[in-house]
Order: structure tokens, then C-alpha cells, then sequence
């Protein structure tokens, strides 16, 4: 997995990439690139596709930011969280909407979290991936 070079192209924001999932080719820099596209910021890979994030730190994952997640949980058994550089646990708060949604989760790095998303994504199984951006 490559990291964006200082000469990368620079990086447009948009609220939908694509109507599908796809795997994530590269990451860093602050944003992401994915079927041949390029995000900056953070994403939210959900069984609807691939959508930009306003969430920028670990203290920004809350059941509102993640009220699109919730809105899809009929379609969703996990979520992979990529917490940014650390590991960081989701909030009680946020666990427990998720549970009450049947959505089981895993907190990780960001860099963890897109390696196990494109695993995952292999595997075909029902998930999705809020992962923050990292430099």
C-alpha cells in the first residue's frame, strides 16, 4: 500500500465518489485514492458506495457522524473504524449505537483498517468502513 507522494495530483472533495464499494489503492496525505479517484479527507465506504466524512479526529466519531452507518445497518454486520495514526476505542456512546443497530465494530489504526477492508472486501460479506484521514 502506497502512501501519496509529494507529487500527487491534488486531491478534490466530493460527498459521493461511487455507488459501490471498492477497495482502497492508496492512503495518506490526507485523503484517500480509490477506483481511480482521489478524496481528500475522510470516507465512509458503505454497501451505497463510497462518501466523503467530515470526521478529521478520533474525538469527531459519534453516533451523528456516523448517522449514515446507522441509516444502512440492515446491510451492515461490521464496521471497521480507522482511527487516524493510533488505535483509539470508539466511545461508550457510540458502541451502544451500534449495538442497538446489530452492528458489531472494530477500532484500528487507519492504516489497519484499509489493509482489513480490502480483505473483507475480497470476502464479499456485509460491511463498512469509516476511516479517517491521515498524513
Amino acid at each position: 500500500m502506497k502512501l501519496f507522494g509529494p507529487r500527487s495530483r491534488p486531491l478534490e472533495r466530493r460527498e459521493q465518489h461511487l455507488p459501490e464499494q471498492l477497495p482502497v489503492d492508496a492512503y495518506g496525505n490526507g485523503g484517500f485514492r480509490f477506483g481511480g479517484m482521489s478524496h481528500r479527507g475522510s470516507i465512509l465506504i458503505l454497501p451505497s458506495g463510497v462518501h466523503g466524512w467530515s470526521a478529521v479526529a478520533p474525538a469527531d466519531i459519534t453516533a451523528d457522524s456516523l448517522a449514515q452507518v446507522l441509516e444502512e445497518a440492515a446491510d451492515v454486520d461490521m464496521l471497521l473504524v480507522g482511527t487516524g495514526r493510533d488505535l483509539v476505542p470508539v466511545k461508550r456512546e457510540v458502541a451502544e449505537a451500534l449495538r442497538e443497530r446489530g452492528i458489531k465494530h472494530e477500532a484500528m489504526s487507519t492504516g489497519a483498517a484499509v489493509r482489513l477492508f480490502n480483505v473483507m472486501l475480497d470476502e464479499r460479506r456485509k460491511f463498512a468502513a469509516a476511516i479517517l484521514a491521515v498524513d
